[in-house]
């Protein structure tokens, strides 16, 4: 009798088998590609229809084409303006303006409202012989004349013409001094004069332009 066995290697390696997978298969959607193509814009036609090409309810400006502005710089009073009054205040100024450049009205917007230092002067003459006129309009200016603090002209009116008055010198230092007392109708008070001494060689001449009233101009006069 014959026996027969077979032999099995224990250290073979078998690789198990994964489990078939019985889910069911997710199916697949096809997206459509993006169009390229745009809708048609047809611009109204503002020939056939007018009315389309109109201002917006609430316009970020006031201002259109073809319209005058309202804004206007005349001042109004409680919402009337007389048109007269406008064209009254512009012919004032131009009138204004000629009688200046005439020399027939003095400027008074630019008046001096502080004291002029005419400086010193040197002398060895007993008294000057001061001269004075308006060398403007004629319209009312008047001045005053002081050496020392004492009065030597009060109230003395400017005309075209010079009027003379004569200053007696101490020894020393002297103050001369000249005040305008106003303003002359037509603008600041304007004057001119000129200074002679006792043998009448003249010593200078000068002059003050729109002084505001109770303006000085001093000297000082110095008798060696």
């Amino acid at each position: 009798m014959t026996s027969s066995y077979a032999q099995f290697e224990s250290n073979k390696k078998f690789k198990a088998i994964p489990p078939s997978n019985t889910s069911p298969k997710p199916e697949k959607k096809t997206i459509p590609p993006p169009t390229t193509d745009f809708p048609v814009i047809i611009p109204p036609n503002v020939y056939k229809s007018p009315d389309i090409i109109k201002s917006p309810p609430n316009p970020v400006s006031s201002y259109q084409i073809g319209k005058p502005s309202e804004i206007s710089m005349i001042p109004k009073n409680n919402g009337f303006i007389n048109p007269g009054d406008e064209i009254r205040d512009k012919l004032n100024k131009d009138m204004d303006r000629t009688l200046i450049r005439e020399g027939l009205k003095e400027d008074s917007r630019y008046l001096v409202k502080i004291d002029v230092n005419f400086g010193n002067i040197k002398t060895k003459s007993e008294y000057f012989l001061i001269r004075c006129r308006d060398f403007g309009a004629i319209d009312g200016d008047l001045i005053k004349a002081t050496l020392n603090s004492d009065i030597i002209r009060g109230g003395l009116e400017l005309q075209n013409d010079y009027q003379e008055f004569r200053i007696y010198f101490k020894e020393g230092i002297n103050i001369f001094e000249l005040e305008a007392l106003n303003k002359g109708l037509l603008g600041g008070n304007t004057g001119e004069f000129q200074f002679y001494d006792a043998e009448g060689k003249f010593i200078r001449s000068d002059y003050w332009e729109n002084w505001d009233a109770g303006v000085k101009g001093k000297f000082v006069i110095i008798k060696e």
